[in-house]
């Protein structure tokens, strides 16, 4: 892939640059924005450089193997791809290309149920590739309701429920709800298709001007959730349910003794409450936290290289994944684009993994996180096939 001046991308960071070149700038602030001061934004990407590697030399690192599980379903790499909005920003056919790109890579992708792509048009497109469907609980829990229903029938394999947006948090770009000219709001084909369902409230609506309902569905967080909430969606499906919005050591165990298969440690790439700490800060601590409970701990935010991957998994996550670098990647070439961002990453992981021979992770002294036990690399099956 090539950019504007005729460079070849070769990293996340072209991958960025060259998207900011295509996409309008509605789109770009869109994908780009975060609340607040932007501190937790810009501190999930920063904070990796707060961790080193201390290579161990001399070991048999040629037979190599990046593959594992993921809820017991086999992806070829830790390296999935996160759920995320409105993907017809970036391409005209939105989740549908994002989808296949990871298919492609032989990887996991979560679907928003903000998508512009329906779940079942998801599902046929990209084939035998795994998947999982993101979903609020909203206030009429027939959209919640809807959204799972679809997912089963689809042949999603988990759910991944968002719990660090109980109430709508005030992006700087959607603050300007009265711009008559915002295609967030007006365009029918950004609508949310998935979350359009037969209700009364929903036809009035769109029949009231709320095109493509994007006002309505912000009265939906206007509802108290807890812990509660939880076991009822895992009363309502037989599919293993994982908390995204995880931060601390006590939610996780909370998650775990409400029976949940999962949890990502996730700010919500920036979007949510500004402030709290950056994902992989506080990643042992959580995983500190499950220990021997049967939980499966993942990563999200900041990932934009092979050796930020590779911290995370020595630090005990089983895989990562990656927002804002995949819509670079959709927004630059489509599903082509999605599977070379995650190539890129995956090559950049293998080379890691090889150079630092079972590395395991350090804080320096003097940096402004506590310091990590040195553990083993998750699930690398360094030294054999």
């Amino acid at each position: 892939m090539a950019s504007a001046d005729g460079k070849t991308l070769l990293t996340l960071e072209d991958y960025r640059l060259r998207a900011k070149e295509v996409l309008s700038s509605e789109a770009w602030a869109f994908y780009d924005d975060a609340t607040g001061r932007k501190v937790t934004y810009r501190a999930s990407s920063i904070a990796y450089d707060h961790y080193v590697l201390r290579p161990r030399i001399l070991r048999d690192v040629t037979k190599r193997s990046l593959s594992t599980t993921i809820l017991g379903q086999p992806i070829s790499m830790p390296i999935c791809v996160a759920p995320s909005a409105n993907h017809r920003y970036a391409h005209p056919e939105a989740e549908v290309a994002t989808a296949r790109g990871a298919a492609d890579a032989d990887t996991l992708f979560v679907l928003s149920s903000f998508s512009n792509a329906s779940i079942a048009e998801v599902g046929r497109s990209s084939g035998s590739g795994l998947k999982w469907m993101q979903l609020y609980l909203m206030k009429n829990q027939e959209h919640t309701l809807h959204i799972v229903r679809e997912a089963e029938k689809a042949g999603f394999q988990a759910l991944v429920l968002t719990v660090d947006l109980p109430v709508i948090s005030c992006y700087s770009f959607l603050a300007a709800e009265d711009n008559a000219t915002s295609r967030y709001y007006n365009d029918p084909s950004l609508r949310p298709i998935n979350l359009a369902i037969d209700l009364p409230e929903v036809h009035e609506a769109i029949r009231s001007g709320d095109t493509n309902i994007h006002r309505y569905l912000g009265t939906q967080w206007q509802r108290p959730m807890t812990w509660a909430d939880v076991r009822w969606l895992k009363s309502m499906t037989s599919l293993p349910i994982v908390l995204k919005g995880i931060l601390t050591g006590e939610a996780a165990r909370e998650a775990s003794d409400a029976g949940v298969a999962g949890v990502i440690v996730s700010a919500h790439g920036g979007r949510a409450l500004d402030g709290v700490p950056a994902p992989i800060d506080v990643l042992s601590e959580v995983v500190s936290a499950v220990k021997g409970q049967g939980l499966e701990v993942y990563l999200d935010g900041g990932v934009r290289c092979g050796t930020d991957v590779l911290k995370a998994l020595a630090m005990g996550a089983r895989a990562v994944f990656i927002g804002r670098p995949a819509i670079w990647g959709l927004a630059c070439d489509g599903a082509s684009g999605v599977t070379k961002v995650l190539s890129i990453l995956r090559n950049e992981f293998d080379s890691s993994l090889g150079l630092a021979g079972e590395s395991y992770i350090y804080v320096p002294l003097g940096t402004t996180v506590e310091p990590v036990e040195p553990v083993e690399p998750v699930e690398l099956h360094l030294g054999s096939t």
